[in-house]
């Protein structure tokens, strides 16, 4: 669970990720040691992952994003490790999911042309384990991939910052 500063401290690194620890608490008010031990809380937890830097993949060159959803042979599911495996060795593969409908995974692709994502597209399907794939092509991207709106919602309703071990 997450509070009121947690939220705040996460969006201001989510804005400026190279900005010190000081500097975030200078700017939060409160205690450096507050905020590392808040920083070290929300890693140890799990709900910060990492401070990895985000890349535009369009300006990397690959322009084209295509949601592959591919559909696994007919006692092929339990296979998850080794497809897992297969889609790890493709790098233009940016996320793969297991969902429900009519695919078993959805897998996020970046590719430098519409033939390349063919090429991607084939390479995904080289595996046994895969019956097929149906692609959708993105054409723009309208809310880029974001968590900042989601760790505010995650914020109790009357939860505020008036605890005083956390002020300088």
């Amino acid at each position: 669970m997450v509070d009121k500063l947690d939220a705040e401290l996460i969006a201001l690194l989510a804005a400026e990720p190279r900005l010190g620890v000081f500097e975030a608490s200078r700017r939060l008010g409160v205690a450096r040691g507050t905020v590392q031990a808040r920083l070290d809380r929300l890693q140890r937890s799990g709900v910060v992952r990492d401070f990895a830097p985000t890349v535009d993949t369009e300006q990397l060159g690959f322009p084209v994003t295509g949601f592959v959803t591919v559909e696994l042979a007919s006692g092929e599911e339990g296979r998850d490790a080794a497809i897992v495996e297969h889609l790890r060795q493709i790098p233009e593969i940016l996320e793969v999911h297991r969902v429900t409908g009519p695919g078993d995974l959805m897998v996020r692709v970046a590719a430098r042309s519409n033939s390349d994502l063919q090429r991607v597209i084939d390479r995904i399907g080289g595996d046994r384990a895969v019956a097929r794939t149906t692609t959708v092509i993105a054409l723009t991207t309208m809310i880029d991939h974001r968590t900042v709106p989601l760790v505010q919602a995650a914020v109790a309703p009357d939860d505020d910052r008036t605890n005083e071990e956390e002020h300088d």
